[in-house]
């Protein structure tokens, strides 16, 4: 048991205090905790403390009120004019001393009846020796007197203070004060006093006791929770901070551990998706650098070993013009696929702008078909549908939508097989929209590469001989393209029959 029980401190103890954002955390709700508990016992002390002072007052209130109608009841039998000095019977007095004196015990206070017109102590708990024996005077309250302005409030209504009667007591007391009334006049009066510190400390002192018992176990308990959370919400920012030193060697196969559905579990799919997305995109990157080297390495051969080839006279000299042809084809390739990068990277820096112009995109087709005449002829391919087409206006950028006409076509003649056909289509559609598709026979593209045929540095099964050629970029150049004209792009392919690419552009209204 004791080495499972140190087996799991190291694992918690090693790992998150070593963790700057782990011991702030930490630190930092616990502080909070802390002084929620301080403002709490704050206010239960002030709460308590009021509460006892309430029902100590009610509870003299009531006892005193008690007080004054038993004796206002005892008196009434009397008619002379001073009831208080001379109290109907000796059994009365010792009645009411001894009911003084009970009660005066039992609410923890001190209890005197009082004349209305000279605030001197007439009757009190002292008076009442052993044996019943009724004293005519008491030594603790002879100099006793209510101050004129509790007696002035008393004549119409009870008294309920805390203070210490005018310098009559060292301390502050509570003060409750009721009228003795006979026949609507008043003619005494009951008080009780009671120091506001006797009993209240003890009672204050053992509710804080327990507050903070309980807010001990609570702390414990928190504490715990605390640590436990805070560990498990910073093992998966380092796991990411990890992942992210090791994604920065070029490792993108390391993944955050997912646990539980919350924001941090979110943000660690989030994580893991931006793994693969890097991982994908090196590996598209790579075989980018792959593509564009042989691009850029087998035209050059060509034309390098072509161009030697006629300096040094090994290429006889009827045969200049041809390999010369071939050189002029190679440096095109090249270019082409220099503005493909220049473009993309524009695309990506946001600095592609179009340069608006009507044009009719007809006769852009038939150009750059014209331009194919050759390999189309070499292919023995059939073009279909030139003969249905008119004069097409377009409002659009002319040499980017021609470079989308022309990679089109390029795709269209590379990959149809020997005398096979392309089929051209282009017609403007009641909304004014311009449509444009070129299909042409061959192996087609497998349906799990359609979705991903518009993707830079994508290319279709690189394993196929067809598909040597290209860095990838041209299709990507297409969408792009289209997009920034707010057009539409899409591809369809059936496998051993055809492919077809299609896109939509704003026309030109009418009239």
């Amino acid at each position: 048991m004791s080495g499972i029980k140190s087996s799991f401190l190291r694992k918690y103890s090693n790992i998150s205090w070593k963790s700057k954002l782990f011991r702030k955390y930490f630190f930092t709700i616990s502080a909070v905790i802390m002084a929620s508990i301080v403002i709490l016992g704050t206010a239960l002390t002030a709460f308590s403390a009021r509460y006892w002072s309430e029902e100590k007052i009610k509870l003299m209130q009531e006892n005193v009120k008690n007080i004054s109608v038993v004796t206002s009841d005892m008196l009434k039998p009397e008619s002379d004019n001073d009831y208080m000095d001379t109290p109907s019977t000796k059994n009365s007095a010792k009645i009411l001393l001894n009911m003084l004196s009970t009660i005066s015990t039992a609410i923890d206070s001190d209890i005197v009846v009082c004349n209305v017109n000279t605030g001197k102590v007439i009757f009190c708990k002292e008076q009442l020796h052993q044996n019943m024996i009724v004293m005519g005077s008491c030594v603790i309250h002879d100099n006793y007197v209510l101050p004129q302005r509790i007696l002035d409030k008393v004549k119409t209504d009870s008294v309920t203070e805390i203070s210490n009667m005018d310098g009559v007591f060292n301390e502050k007391k509570f003060i409750v004060a009721e009228p003795i009334v006979i026949d609507e006049k008043t003619v005494g009066v009951v008080c009780a006093t009671r120091s506001f510190a006797n009993g209240a400390e003890d009672y204050i002192t053992d509710i804080l006791k327990m507050f903070f018992i309980s807010a001990a176990m609570s702390l414990f308990i928190a504490f715990v929770v605390i640590y436990l959370m805070s560990h498990r919400m910073i093992k998966p920012l380092r796991q990411m901070a990890t992942a992210t030193r090791r994604y920065a060697k070029g490792d993108f196969s390391y993944r955050v551990t997912i646990k539980g559905n919350d924001e941090l579990s979110e943000l660690a799919h989030a994580f893991n998706s931006m793994a693969r997305a890097l991982s994908t995109m090196e590996s598209s990157r790579r075989s980018f650098v792959a593509n564009v080297s042989h691009e850029l390495k087998t035209p050059m051969t060509t034309i390098s070993g072509f161009i030697d080839g006629i300096l040094d006279g090994t290429i006889p000299e009827d045969k200049h013009e041809q390999y010369l042809t071939t050189v002029s084809d190679e440096i095109k390739r090249l270019s082409r696929l220099v503005t493909g990068m220049l473009n993309m990277s524009k695309s990506e820096a946001g600095e592609l702008k179009l340069n608006i112009t009507t044009f009719d995109l007809s006769d852009m087709v038939f150009k750059t078909l014209l331009s194919f005449e050759h390999i189309i002829e070499n292919k023995c391919i059939e073009v279909r549908g030139l003969e249905n087409i008119g004069s097409v206006y377009v409002n659009a950028d002319e040499s980017m939508i021609n470079q989308v006409v022309y990679n089109l076509v390029d795709n269209a003649v590379k990959f149809t097989d020997t005398e096979g056909y392309i089929a051209i289509n282009l017609q403007k559609a009641e909304d004014n929209s311009v449509f444009f598709s070129i299909r042409n026979s061959g192996a087609g593209i497998p349906s799990e590469d359609l979705g991903k045929i518009f993707e830079r540095f994508y290319k279709v099964d690189k394993s196929r001989s067809y598909d040597v050629k290209g860095a990838g970029l041209g299709l990507y150049i297409v969408k792009t393209i289209i997009d920034m004209h707010d057009g539409k792009i899409s591809v369809d392919s059936v496998e051993g029959e055809y492919t077809e690419f299609s896109f939509e552009l704003p026309g030109v209204p009418e009239g």
